[in-house]
């Protein structure tokens, strides 16, 4: 396979049947969180991950190649300028040979389930965008959380995006979506959305249970995770905050993959960066949960 490099930390790991977490490189690049920001998350998670005793595999596109799990020495590559690749753009990224390639949360999912990683840990997922009636702009982490049989852990979906329509389409699509000690969907920063879930799971030995059950079955599963309590940010204030930046990013005609980074951008500068403080939270919460969960599935297989 020449178009994908495994590490060789990671490869050993999955040979000898040890808890692997996928991540994404988006929220690590200038894409995702601001520098300083994005080098301390990328620090955090996977510090929290190797403590809990898994082995993180970050996964990008690094000169053309599909990567999972990147060497520390290449940690600096994932932190600068980067282009977008979502599942759809993997081909291209590869056939291309682009230097960096930030992977979203569906194409983190097709690289982890192609080479055997069973549980992925992002900050939220994308999903059914407000006005998707008028233009049909729905995230293509939806279909990719149906499509490939691993577990990906949350804090919910983006708060700026129709979070109803989006539970929705979860459901359509067949994706058990389980609260781990909540019972609300989460909003991302905000700790509730107020929309109510049908399954709540309290303890990770019976998440890992359901989650084997799933994999077997066949397509994945979303397990959300609030940000907790002291990070979280207040829900009024928030929302608020989003529409400014819905606004802001209309006025300028942005659509589709580009709304994303523009208004989370334009919501950490409104927040006087406590948007940031809570991504970092959240972002390291959801990847302690996932080692957790990874280890656990791996005693229990």
């Amino acid at each position: 396979m020449n178009d994908l490099q495994i590490s060789p930390e990671v490869d050993e790991a999955l040979h000898r049947h040890r808890a692997v977490v996928a991540l994404e490189s988006t929220i690590f690049s200038h894409l995702g969180l601001p520098s300083p920001a994005n080098a301390e998350a990328l620090e955090r998670c996977i510090q929290v991950i190797r403590a809990k005793g898994a082995v993180p595999a970050i996964t990008a596109v690094l000169d053309g190649i599909a990567r999972v799990g990147i060497t520390e020495s290449e940690h600096g590559r994932i932190l600068g300028s980067a282009r977008k690749v979502a599942e759809r753009d993997l081909p291209v990224a590869i056939g291309e040979r682009w230097n960096f390639g930030a992977t979203t949360v569906s194409a983190s999912l097709s690289l982890a389930a192609r080479v055997g990683i069973r549980v992925f840990a992002t900050g939220g997922i994308g999903g059914v965008h407000r006005g998707a009636e008028l233009h049909g702009d729905v995230s293509a982490d939806l279909p990719a959380l149906a499509r490939h049989s691993v577990v990906t852990v949350s804090a919910g979906a983006k708060s700026f995006l129709d979070l109803p329509r989006t539970l929705e389409m979860l459901e359509t699509l067949g994706v058990p979506v389980i609260g781990y000690e909540c019972s609300d969907f989460p909003a991302f920063t905000v700790r509730s959305s107020g929309l109510r879930l049908t399954h709540r799971i309290d303890d990770v030995a019976t998440l890992a249970h359901v989650a084997r059950a799933q994999l077997e079955h066949g397509g994945g599963m979303l397990v959300c995770t609030p940000v907790p309590t002291a990070d979280a940010l207040d829900a009024d204030l928030m929302n608020a905050a989003i529409e400014r930046a819905l606004q802001s990013a209309a006025q300028q005609g942005i659509t589709g993959p580009g709304v994303t980074p523009v208004v989370l951008a334009a919501i950490a500068a409104d927040t006087s960066g406590e948007a940031v403080r809570a991504n970092l939270a959240l972002a390291e919460n959801n990847a302690r949960l996932a080692a957790a969960l990874a280890v656990s599935m791996t005693q229990h297989s």
